[in-house]
């Protein structure tokens, strides 16, 4: 069978782990279009992803063969279709900028994923989102529902059997149970350069200490806000002529971009993660 498959691997560090890999996939007609590989001195790990053109075999076949060498060097592996569209539900606030992006990549097919709805606390993006024919779920979020109402987000995401969550200016906090339900699978964009100007107001903050750079952090998250994983970051130059509110709109621009290549890589399998960190082959 012809198709394109990606495959990822995490390991201890050791010899031959590149060999058996390699020869594996030439032993069994497997056609390599692409392959990367990153080694970890320091936590003594080893990383891989090899895109394959061609797997000459059903998934499941590789999977059963495959799993005799990562046994051996104790691999957390992965084997993804290529051929099969990311199921991506989109949650957001009132900002609309970020999903306006997104929509319009989607929309585009400059990436290829699915978005089966589009969930907010609000319903001032109801019309934009139904435009575009796509089921808006309006789940109000308030301090004495919060439990009640992140559990109808999960009935959609199983519903839906969603892939990614994406954060695009979702301005709420996600529970520590959610964030532990699908761990890297939730990415957020943070409209600061994180570590720095984390919370509420960032550009406001960087307007204040008279910083030259501007950016935004896109990463997945986890039970410590704001400290996940970081996938992709973007950054702008500014200067003392920008005020707060100037600063507020390029960093819009910075957002956009940085969420649309975070996501664009982790759909395409080329994040790995590294305990608090990760490895994108970009």
């Amino acid at each position: 069978m012809s198709a394109s498959y990606v495959l990822t691997v995490s390991c201890p560090d050791q010899i031959g782990i590149v060999s058996q890999v390699s020869t594996f996939l030439a032993d069994h007609q497997c056609m390599i279009s692409e392959a990367n590989h990153h080694a970890d001195e320091e936590l003594g790990m080893f990383f891989m992803r090899n895109e394959i053109s061609s797997l000459n075999m059903t998934e499941e076949l590789f999977k059963l063969k495959f799993s005799e060498i990562a046994e051996r060097f104790d691999m957390q592996w992965k084997l993804s279709s290529g051929t099969q569209k990311k199921r991506v539900i989109i949650m957001v606030s009132k900002q609309d900028h970020c999903l306006y992006d997104l929509l319009y990549r989607w929309k585009s097919g400059e990436m290829d994923y699915e978005i089966p709805c589009v969930i907010s606390n609000h319903t001032d993006l109801k019309g934009l989102v139904e435009w575009h024919g796509i089921p808006y779920v309006h789940i109000p979020v308030t301090p004495d529902n919060k439990t009640q109402a992140f559990s109808e987000v999960v009935k959609w995401v199983e519903h839906y059997e969603a892939d990614t969550i994406v954060l695009a200016r979702y301005m709420q906090i996600i529970p520590p149970d959610l964030c532990r339900k699908y761990p890297g699978q939730i990415i957020n964009i943070h409209h600061s350069f994180l570590p720095s100007f984390i919370g509420a107001k960032p550009y406001h903050q960087a307007f204040e200490r008279g910083v030259k750079l501007i950016g935004a952090t896109c990463h997945y998250v986890t039970e410590d806000l704001d400290a996940g994983p970081i996938i992709e970051q973007e950054v702008r130059r500014v200067s003392h002529s920008e005020s707060a509110d100037e600063m507020v709109v390029l960093g819009k621009d910075v957002e956009k971009n940085a969420l649309a290549r975070g996501l664009k890589f982790h759909l395409e399998d080329r994040v790995l993660l590294s305990g608090n960190k990760t490895i994108v082959f970009a």
